[in-house]
């Protein structure tokens, strides 16, 4: 196989990569010696969602309204999840899980009490499963993201009070 055989895959590779990351963008440097290196950046184009009568939520930092999560309560009408002050939000972009495995009890729940530290769910980050822990000590009073749902850095995804 040819260099530019092997760089022709390893960019079909990466293209694949963001798809099944629900990413929209990944540069790459590859270096193959001292002054010879490839650098590589693959992006696709996520278009805005069109707005909805009765829209849900919609974020600033997301570039499309997330789905209304299951066993969240509803949002107050004109309420801005990310302007409250016991907001959590998203220190990266990848895939939420509320639970631990696939058939767990979630995490934490509305109403649960939880401690600085407590894992509150998982983001999965280029197959890394990433533990996001309560920022502070309090109570869940909203959760704002869905099982296995995307979520852009920046974003809401739970409140605690």
């Amino acid at each position: 196989m040819s260099r530019n055989d092997a760089d022709v895959a390893f960019i079909k590779a990466l293209a694949e990569l963001l798809n099944e990351n629900d990413l929209t963008e990944v540069n790459v440097k590859r270096e193959y010696g001292e002054n010879d290196s490839l650098n590589v950046r693959v992006s696709k184009f996520v278009p805005q969602a069109a707005p909805m009568q009765a829209a849900p939520v919609q974020y600033a930092p997301a570039p499309a309204a997330a789905p209304a999560p299951t066993g969240a309560e509803p949002a107050p009408a004109g309420s801005n999840p990310a302007d409250h002050p016991g907001v959590v939000t998203s220190p990266m972009v990848g895939t939420i899980y509320l639970a631990p495995e696939p058939g767990a009890t979630n995490f934490v729940s509305v109403g649960a009490q939880v401690k600085e530290g407590d894992t509150l769910l998982i983001i999965e980050a280029m197959k890394t499963m990433n533990h996001i822990p309560a920022p502070r000590a309090g109570v869940v009073k909203r959760i704002l993201v869905g099982d296995a749902s995307p979520v852009e850095f920046g974003a809401p995804l739970m409140i605690i009070e």
